[in-house]
């Protein structure tokens, strides 16, 4: 009977430790930091080339560091949990800046691989973003449906000691975007394709303070303002698209529609 016990629990720690995650929520709060406290922890990974990625904590907020120490320009990543594979329909939201002190300037590029080891099959979700401040910035993109199923975030100091920090990474559970061609994204935030198929006509209180268009292979096909609660998307062709919508109070909105 002790070893039919035993046997299952060792059956079950390999079912929980090989499980996908439908979505992602991670804030770092609950790893170990401090540089003797580098990845693998609670699932993440890292592949390195002579740098550091380890969780550290400034002002009480714990986040994930990169580091290039005496490896500047050459790339290194931080890899999520395994995820089931995306259909489509999710987005993926995180800030970044330069840590406080950091030596110089680098870059961060997110993107889905098929292995937690090897990053030869990189697929970039977005371009290179130049990180050169220490004030956090929110990015958000549409994941399009892959059979990768991790997500790395690609550090690149310019400098020695350059140090680039990630917090609040956010993948939505599949589905949430919504699949009508009038969305309700929350109580105070509507829109929908125009008549004419010309522009997205927005219903709210506070017109958004910008709006980002992927299509459905994760390529930014539009960004900019609204004018007048309206965006222009006739130079868009027809099809699926998602987007990412900063509201007028700096909160990340996705969601999805449909040109005709």
């Amino acid at each position: 009977m002790k070893l039919k016990l035993l046997l299952g629990t060792l059956i079950f720690t390999a079912i929980s430790v090989n499980a996908q995650l439908s979505s992602i929520n991670e804030n770092f709060d609950s790893f170990n930091t401090g540089i003797g406290n580098p990845l693998p922890q609670n699932g993440w990974t890292s592949v390195l080339a002579g740098q550091r990625l380890y969780p550290d904590m400034a002002n009480g907020n714990k986040y994930l560091q990169g580091y290039t120490f005496f490896s500047p320009n050459i790339p290194f990543y931080a890899i999520t949990p395994q995820i089931l594979a995306p259909n489509g329909s999710q987005s993926l939201s995180f800030t970044v800046a330069l840590t406080a002190g950091s030596g110089g300037d680098g870059s961060i590029q997110v993107g889905l691989v098929s292995s937690d080891t090897d990053m030869s099959s990189f697929t970039p979700l977005g371009a290179t973003v130049n990180i050169t401040s220490s004030t956090p910035q929110t990015l958000s993109y549409a994941v399009p449906a892959s059979t990768q199923q991790y997500i790395a975030f690609k550090f690149i100091g310019n400098v020695a000691h350059a140090a680039i920090l990630i917090d609040d990474v956010v993948l939505t559970p599949a589905g949430t975007l919504g699949t009508n061609e009038t969305v309700k994204s929350n109580e105070n935030l509507r829109f929908a394709v125009t008549s004419d198929n010309t522009a997205l006509q927005f219903i709210s209180n506070k017109e958004p303070k910008n709006i980002q268009i992927y299509s459905a292979s994760g390529q930014k096909a539009a960004e900019g303002k609204l004018k007048g609660h309206q965006f222009n998307i006739s130079n868009l062709q027809s099809g699926v698209y998602y987007t990412v919508i900063e509201t007028a109070e700096g909160k990340t909105i996705s969601s999805k529609f449909i040109k005709k």
